[in-house]
């Protein structure tokens, strides 16, 4: 089956900015680059001085640019870019102040309102004039557990005009969630949300309120957010200084927006490891490498324009999050969506798209993987004339999810499967519009990003499994991690397995024409005897049956090896028997390898994801193992890792 499934119009690329990219580096710089993509990414990673400087200049960032563009160390991690430079993240999202629209925010209660960049940039000024006014200042923590609302983006952004630190936690994740993470790093302030809405259930927020304040000291004050469209939830016994967001965005106050200048390295953000298996960790990310890495990868790599609509669903708990909002940056609008992609029907989130003439729609592999697996498709009920880019990330997007896009949603769009982290808040593989999309594949490596794929050794390979790494240092790295004196967690997260390279923790395959196929986590992946398997390769022949609703394989350690274990959930109707057993192996086996054939089929009610829709293996191998979970609030459905202990056959 031919893997090349879209490729740009010749006429149409010319127009990218990809395209206008290379030329400005024809002009500056003498090198004619053409639409050859490997040959500028060999130039982005072997002239990083340069490259970025360019980045800054072609993406017109707001700044004083200095004069040392890289500080180079012998630590891998210490290396820093633009040292002496000086600029404002909020100052650069909010170039913009005219009527034009900003933000549409969508509720699955069918609430939406439009937020224009006047009066995002004086609601801005409201809220940063309120928090200094109260003594915050460079370098506090500001902690938001909020939904996904336009309050949550005007928070961020009055956080970072003074320089303070924002941190956020979705209101999906409990109150211990909440706790884990901002007990941690000590917020002065805390926005909080009244309730939120999901599967047409009120969720109330402020009954967690009490017991936060009485585990999160530093907490002085607390702003409380009501849900848009609402009135405001009644609060109790809060003994905290508390304010409401309506009353503070209704003060009159004529001072302008006091950008403070920052370092190029001060931070931005703490976001937060999943924490599933202990305390989540606190990775601190930098003012401009955020801002330089988001300009690079949405106008050059997903061809982000000014007055683009751009709608990624997410939570404020995922860092895609921060990558929608950094949208702003180009001049894009952004649309914000909250509740369940699913709320009465199953191509809700393409109802939005159409209505609101998106450009470029982001969602997870697994929601693809749901609506593929429904049998919805959404054009035959909606038209998206201006839909350019589709975006996939969370875990590999399999073969048939790429052409399932093509097939059911548009054909004449850019499918790109990206693939990053919280850890560098964006991506180290991504799409271009350069090179063709083949199915089942990401494009190729960020500019900028000297991504390679090693073997144990730390040897490069191509078209072999092995080790995701990246070579050379890049400004989105994590500043540091919060409380971690020596650098230790930090050092131990990405340069233990190999010499002064970054570790990622992937299973990947690099291709002869520079593509990335991802199977997994490294920590996931099985090792049967010996060889290293992807469980990507399971999923995508076992999700193929009507019988299987949704499944997930970890490796049990047995009798001084690895056996694999395939853990299902059936659609109503079916059971599992041994004909049905037969028929997965005997696929698996025809269709990967003999090695890839699990031990036992166990059949399940529900199998445990995040809240981001991604398998937890790792939880399920440890409690299969026997092992306890210690931190489940990243889970969306806890409870279900309950059937997976004890399981009399698993012993067998």
């Amino acid at each position: 089956m031919n893997k090349q499934i879209w490729k740009i119009k010749k006429e149409e690329m010319k127009e990218t900015n990809l395209f206008l990219y290379s030329n400005f580096i024809k002009k500056n710089f003498n090198i004619d680059i053409g639409d050859n993509y490997n040959k500028l990414w060999k130039w982005s990673i072997n002239n990083p001085k340069i490259f970025w400087k360019s980045i800054w200049n072609f993406t017109k960032v707001k700044g004083n640019l200095g004069n040392i563009l890289l500080q180079e160390s012998d630590a891998f991690y210490k290396t820093r870019f633009f040292p002496d430079t000086e600029l404002n993240y909020a100052e650069n999202l909010l170039a913009k102040n005219n009527l034009e629209t900003a933000i549409i925010f969508r509720s699955e209660n069918g609430f939406k309102t439009i937020i224009s960049w006047r009066n995002l940039n004086l609601n801005v000024q409201k809220i940063s004039n309120w928090m200094k006014s109260n003594g915050i200042k460079k370098g506090d923590r500001i902690a938001a557990y909020l939904p996904n609302i336009p309050e949550t983006v005007i928070a961020y952004l009055s956080t970072s005009t003074i320089g303070s630190i924002w941190s956020s936690c979705s209101p999906d994740f409990g109150a211990d969630g909440a706790i884990s993470r901002f007990s941690q790093i000590g917020p002065k302030i805390l926005f909080i949300g009244d309730k939120y809405f999901y599967d047409g259930k009120i969720i109330n927020i402020l009954d967690r309120l009490p017991e936060i304040l009485s585990k999160v000291s530093s907490i002085n004050k607390v702003v409380i957010v009501p849900y848009p469209g609402t009135e405001c939830e009644k609060k109790n016994n809060i003994k905290k200084a508390t304010y409401n967001w309506n009353e503070l965005i209704n003060l009159t106050n004529k001072n302008k927006i006091q950008y403070k200048m920052l370092s190029f390295n001060d931070p931005l953000a703490i976001l937060y490891s999943s924490g599933t298996t202990g305390k989540p960790k606190c990775i601190c990310h930098g003012t401009g490498g955020v801002l330089l890495q988001h300009n690079k990868e949405l106008q050059l790599h997903c061809d982000v324009k000014e007055n683009d609509r751009i709608f990624y669903f997410t939570t404020c708990g995922w860092m895609m999050w921060n990558w929608l909002v950094g949208s702003l940056a180009s001049g894009a609008s952004i649309v914000l969506f909250d509740g369940f992609p699913l709320y009465k029907k199953k191509d809700l989130l393409f109802e939005i798209v159409s209505e609101e003439q998106i450009t470029l729609l982001g969602v997870s592999a697994k929601y693809i993987d749901t609506l593929k697996n429904n049998k919805v498709i959404p054009k035959d009920n909606y038209d998206f004339p201006k839909l350019r880019t589709i975006c996939s990330t969370g875990s590999p997007l399999s073969d048939d999810g790429f052409r399932y896009i093509y097939k059911n949603i548009k054909d004449d769009v850019h499918l790109a499967s990206i693939s990053g982290g919280t850890d560098i808040v964006s991506c180290f593989v991504l799409g271009n519009l350069f090179q063709p999309v083949n199915a089942g594949e990401i494009q190729n490596r960020g500019l900028g990003m000297d991504v390679d794929v090693f073997d144990e050794k730390g040897f490069s390979i191509k078209n072999k499994k092995g080790e995701l790494v990246c070579k050379r240092p890049f400004p989105s790295m994590p500043v540091k991690f919060w409380n971690d004196d020596g650098d230790s967690k930090y050092k131990s997260s990405y340069f233990e397995k190999y010499n002064n390279v970054w570790h990622h923790g992937d299973f990947a395959k690099v291709t002869d024409n520079g593509g990335f196929i991802i199977y997994g986590r490294s920590d996931t992946t099985l090792n049967p005897g010996g060889v290293r398997l992807g469980t990507a390769e399971i999923y995508d022949v076992v999700e193929k049956f009507r019988e299987i609703k949704e499944s997930i394989v970890v490796g049990q350690s047995w009798k001084n090896d690895i056996r694999i274990i395939l853990f299902i959930v059936l659609n109503t109707g079916y059971k599992l028997n041994i004909e049905i057993k037969e028929k997965i192996k005997n696929a698996i086996r025809s269709k990967t390898s003999p090695k890839h054939v699990p031990s036992k089929i166990v059949s399940v009610l529900d199998i445990p994801k995040t809240k981001n829709g991604k398998l937890m293996e790792l939880a399920v191998k440890k409690t299969v193992e026997g092992e306890a979970i210690k931190n489940l609030e990243s889970l969306a459905n806890p409870n279900s890792l309950e059937q997976f202990k004890n399981i009399k056959e698993l012993s067998e």
